[in-house]
């Protein structure tokens, strides 16, 4: 038996921690003496990445320390949650409605499981998802569709019945590619942005009336 699923990316689409993100790698690199990254730099070369590519377009002169470049960034990272990180608005009222229509959820994400379950916790999301599916744990992390395909075989979803949100131009192709319905969220990127990316529709955030409704429409089909 099949069913219907949402599948939700972590940072910026779940949780409103870019912010942290930015500060954290600022802090590392200032540590190392390198430049520090604007907003729009870090959505460049940071946002919907894995580790390991990031670290190697940040620390090219350090080949033989991006491992422990990359644990020591998300240690200054998990340091900084607090009760300030916020879910993004209106996810708690889907998650409800999600459960009672008895619709399949899970988390799609290139963050380390540790920072996931440190963001899940700070914003009390912890157990509301049937399986969290981590990129660095797959064969190949986003933009590559598998995380999603991986998520949707564990949900017994078929991509036609899978319903993706995003922020970013890796998760968006990731999704797409996939075969899911994806939602861009504006959190990160203007709407014609993540329309290029791959997204289908665009929202500001879970409250979005283009989004009800589009899923209130799954029990019908």
């Amino acid at each position: 038996m099949t069913r219907y699923a949402l599948l939700f990316d972590l940072d910026g689409t779940l949780v409103e921690s870019d912010p942290l993100h930015l500060k954290a790698f600022n802090s590392l690199l200032e540590k190392y003496g390198m430049p520090t990254m604007s907003e729009p730099d870090y959505r460049k070369r940071v946002q919907g990445r894995s580790n390991p590519e990031i670290m190697r377009d940040l620390f090219p002169s350090l080949p033989g320390q991006h491992i422990e470049l990359a644990d020591e960034k998300e240690d200054i990272f998990r340091k900084s949650l607090g009760s300030d990180v916020q879910p993004i608005h209106g996810i708690s009222k889907l998650l409800d409605w999600a459960e009672a229509e008895g619709l399949a959820t899970g988390v799609v994400t290139n963050a380390p499981r540790a920072n996931m379950e440190a963001m899940l916790g700070a914003t009390n999301l912890e157990g509301r998802f049937e399986t969290m599916i981590v990129g660095e744990e797959c064969e190949r992390a986003k933009p590559d569709p598998m995380p999603y395909q991986t998520a949707m075989a564990k949900l017994k979803a078929t991509p036609s019945q899978s319903i993706a949100f995003e922020d970013s131009g890796s998760g968006l192709r990731s999704a797409r590619n996939a075969g899911a319905h994806v939602f861009g969220l504006t959190s990160s990127l203007a709407p014609n942005e993540l329309v290029q990316a791959g997204a289908h529709q665009t929202i500001d955030d879970f409250t979005d009336p283009a989004l009800w409704a589009r899923i209130r429409t799954l029990k019908a089909n």
